[in-house]
């Protein structure tokens, strides 16, 4: 089977023909999650690892001091229309720009880019499949200069229905039925084999399922799976086109992945739960399942 909407992908190819294009604006988005002491994890920024050798007229996107709600107690959250619109044109990015997207860790810092420029009406935005690593894996060029791109006028078409709050979260847990959520984080975290770690509490929601972000792409060449191998990961989630699926994880990240790849295969009625086991598990009274 194939993609229903293909065109949410680009490969090094097409972007190597079409870098010079003046309507595209090409970013990275890395961010490197460090293990902390006590659990948890620390969020550095990817710029460093940027400025020593990025594709070719690519900027830089930081995600926590630009395009993020620092106000909110949970890291990561989506900023207001307004607050993201003034990051993108500061940026050179414009509602209507061919916006192409990457990272250096398996894609899913660009699905979390890709899914609030979406959620925010870019809807030229796309991935480039592989990253920089597939980028110089085939021995295409990289430099150290940084992008120069104008500054831009973006106009925000707000779709607030691409993120979910725990009050949705709630209510999936007391009716059941006529949704699915499902959980982007590792199996172990999903089980609860971790022992809680990450978040200070093991196990996941009560009737979430589990596709792990990690497992959307080859782990040999950064790509992501086959159409046919990914639909049957959601499948078997209990993922049903007909119902609004929400995906969540520790703070959104790994959940955009699993989000943009349902986008992919025509899901039309999903969102991201956006604060996640950040919010969830840190309040004792909402239950988690260890299994």
């Amino acid at each position: 089977m194939a993609f229903a909407r293909p065109e949410f992908l680009v490969s090094t190819e097409w972007l190597s023909e079409h870098l010079a294009d003046s309507d595209v604006r090409v970013f990275e988005t890395t961010v490197f999650l460090h293990s902390v002491e006590g659990g948890g994890r620390r969020a550095e920024s990817g710029r460093s690892a940027y400025e020593t050798g990025h594709i070719p007229g690519s900027g830089f996107l930081e995600l926590q001091a630009d395009f993020s709600d620092n106000d909110q107690p949970y890291r990561f959250m989506m900023p207001s229309p307004e607050a993201f619109a003034a990051a993108a044109g500061r940026h050179g990015i414009a509602e209507t720009s061919k916006l192409v997207l990457y990272d250096r860790l398996g894609s899913q810092w660009a699905a979390r880019f890709w899914w609030m420029f979406r959620s925010m009406g870019c809807h030229n935005a796309v991935v480039l499949d592989g990253g920089l690593r597939r980028w110089t894996a085939e021995g295409r060029d990289v430099t150290t200069e940084p992008a120069a791109y104008p500054a831009a006028t973006f106009t925000p078409t707000h779709d607030p229905a691409r993120f979910a709050d725990l009050a949705e979260v709630k209510a999936f847990m007391e009716q059941g039925g006529g949704s699915c959520l499902i959980n982007a984080l590792g199996r172990d975290q999903h089980s609860g084999a971790d022992g809680g770690s990450g978040y200070g509490r093991a196990g996941h929601i009560p009737g979430a399922t589990n596709v792990p972000s990690g497992e959307l792409t080859d782990p040999e060449t950064g790509l992501y799976r086959p159409a046919d191998e990914l639909a049957a990961l959601f499948t078997g989630a209990g993922a049903d086109p007909s119902q609004r699926v929400v995906t969540y994880c520790g703070g959104g990240i790994a959940a955009s992945n699993d989000a943009f790849i349902l986008a992919m295969l025509g899901y039309e009625n999903v969102a991201v739960y956006d604060a996640s086991m950040s919010e969830y598990a840190a309040d004792p009274s909402l239950p988690l399942v260890a299994d």
